[in-house]
Parts: C-alpha cells; sequence; structure tokens
C-alpha cells in the first residue's frame, strides 16, 4: 500500500484542498520460464524448469539439464533462492539439479537449502551428496514428498506449497503455489480524519469498529478497504489426461499443465501418460482458472502455434510459455 498526494484546483489553477489517498501495489508474484521442452534435446528449447518469485522469495520448480546456465539468463541472484521442488525423476526435470547445488557451494552459499523431491529419491540423493559435495560448506536436505497424496508441504506466514498426485510412468505430483489470505487495507483518509491513534491500526484491521469521543460508533467497513484476492499458480507437470484434476486446481489463478502432443497424438500421449494441448484445456476450462499455460512440447513440433491454436479452441485464455518468459500472476 503506497500513499499519493492528490488536489482539487479551483477555476484560476491553484489547489485549494489537498488530500491522500492509497493506492495499493500488490507483491510481485512472477513466473520465470528457464525451460519448457520434453525429454528430447532441442536447440529451440531447454528441459524443464521454472523459477517462482512470490512474497519476497524464489522457488525452483524442477531442474533439467541447463536449468542453472537459464538461472543465470534470468536475472535473479542465486543466494536468493529458497527451495526446490521436484515433480519426479525422469532426467529432464532433474539432471540439472547436482550440477546447481554444487554452483551453489563454490558461490559461498552458507545457508541450508530444501529439496522437496519424490520419496522413493531419497536414498539415491544421500548418496549423489556425499559422492560430488563433500567440499561444500552448506546442508543441503531432502525432503521426502508422497506423490499419492494431496497435501502441504511447506508454509511459512505468507504462502503454502500444496501437492497434487498425477498419473505418470514413474510417481510424480504437481505444485500449487498459493498466498495466505491478508488482512484489509486501512484507509488513510479515514484514519485521518476520525483521529484515530496508530496504536488501533491493527485492531481496526482485524475487524474492529472505532468509538470517538462523542460515543459514535464508526463501523469498519468504512475505516478499510477489502483485502486483495490471494494468488495461485499450480504446475501440473507430467500426466496423462485426468478427467477429475480441475476439481484439484479449481479456481487457480494461472494454470500451466503440459501439453506434449496435438490431439492427432492422443493415443502416444495415452501410451507414454502424457497430454494434448486440448487435455490441458479441458481442465483449464473446467476449474474456472484465469489463465492456462503450455509446456513441454514434444520435439516433433517446430511451431508449437499447433498447440494453441488447439488449446484456444477450447480455452481461449491459453499462452504458450518460452525461455526467457516472465509472467507475472
Amino acid at each position: 500500500m503506497e500513499m499519493t498526494e492528490c488536489h482539487l484546483y479551483g477555476n484560476d489553477d491553484t489547489p485549494f484542498l489537498t488530500y491522500k489517498i492509497a493506492i495499493k501495489i500488490l507483491e510481485p508474484f512472477k513466473i520465470h520460464i528457464l525451460g519448457c521442452g520434453s525429454a528430447l534435446p532441442t536447440l529451440k528449447h531447454n528441459a524443464s524448469s521454472q523459477l517462482i518469485e512470490m512474497r519476497g522469495k524464489c522457488f525452483m520448480v524442477d531442474c533439467g539439464e541447463g536449468a542453472q546456465m537459464q538461472f543465470r539468463r534470468s536475472h535473479i541472484h542465486f543466494s536468493k533462492l529458497n527451495a526446490i521442488f521436484i515433480t519426479h525423476m525422469h532426467g529432464d526435470h532433474c539432471f540439472g539439479l547436482m550440477g546447481l547445488l554444487s554452483t551453489l557451494g563454490m558461490l559461498g552459499r552458507t545457508s541450508k537449502l530444501r529439496v522437496y523431491a519424490p520419496k522413493d529419491y531419497e536414498p539415491l540423493f544421500k548418496q549423489q551428496v556425499e559422492y560430488f559435495m563433500q567440499t561444500m560448506e552448506y546442508e543441503m536436505e531432502m525432503i521426502p514428498v508422497d506423490t499419492e497424496k494431496q497435501q502441504i508441504i511447506y508454509e511459512d506466514h505468507s504462502l503454502t506449497v500444496e501437492t497434487v498426485p498425477l498419473k505418470h510412468r514413474l510417481p510424480c505430483c504437481g505444485f500449487i503455489f498459493r498466498e495466505k489470505p491478508t488482512l484489509p487495507h486501512i484507509r488513510r483518509d479515514m484514519i485521518d480524519y476520525y483521529g484515530i491513534p496508530v496504536s488501533q491500526i491493527n485492531n481496526i484491521k482485524n475487524g474492529a469498529d472505532w468509538t470517538n469521543e462523542e460515543g459514535e460508533v464508526i463501523p469498519n467497513e468504512k475505516l478499510v478497504t477489502p483485502a486483495d484476492q490471494p494468488r495461485s499458480y499450480a504446475y501440473m507437470s507430467d500426466t496423462r489426461y485426468i478427467p477429475n484434476l480441475w476439481e484439484k486446481v479449481k479456481g487457480v489463478t494461472l494454470l500451466y499443465h503440459e501439453s506434449t502432443y496435438t490431439s492427432d497424438q492422443e493415443d502416444r500421449a495415452k501410451i507414454y501418460n502424457h497430454s494434448t494441448a486440448r487435455q490441458a484445456a479441458m481442465v483449464a476450462r473446467d476449474a474456472g482458472v484465469e489463465k492456462l499455460l503450455l509446456g513441454h512440447y514434444s520435439a516433433r513440433y517446430n511451431d508449437e502455434k499447433v498447440l494453441l491454436k488447439e488449446a484456444k479452441e477450447v480455452f481461449e485464455e491459453s499462452y504458450l510459455s518460452n525461455e526467457g518468459m516472465v509472467i507475472s500472476v
């Protein structure tokens, strides 16, 4: 919330009244696309990886080969990384992890880094850390994730990260990043008008009315404006089409859903447990999300506009992801 000064002018262009109003400034909530290709390497797309900036924190989702080079191109400092979330243990989603962890150590990281990944990876993770990371001066902790449960696995004062079970060839889950609800905004003009002391601001934010010296009760709704609607981002990684997935991501602000194939390859999608662009759009439409982001493109497509066209026929607010893209939620 920022205050800005406003003026009312007379006929001679002289201000006769000056007052301040509050302007809502939302905290940044950005998605950085580091890679949106699928398993087969190409010169056009990097393997799956994204950075999520929200509430002053930075998280990585998936860490395919080359992710740390893309990280550098994002202009976000490595030291800002709070945690890493891995959806499943196929190489195009995790082969960049050990290289990134090593780089963080060489850059002098000292704070603990937690990696959230499918529980079956835990023994191998410990072996890799013991073998490759003996000289690192920071602690790396893997948090085992049960990919078959929808549950909150990370929480702090401003946000939560929740798992969503997916259906792929290996244990796999998606993640939903949600802002926690905030308190209403104080109307500074009304606070000043009624001479309400600063010590009462928190009480008013929490719903209290104000009684002035004459005994007049000023209702709370005159003193505040509604809180910002919490924003959310759902990252649905590799999965075959799940008819009831929309129920798990209902109402999220932005949905990323893998869209490896077009509908003419639906049989292939079933074999390899992937989705078509049309199926991704069906999830977005049924869930009532604001926008759909497509990704994890098969290398067979030289122009992903065919995927976008198919998705838009079902859900108009569909967009292609691409390396270097930054989306504000």
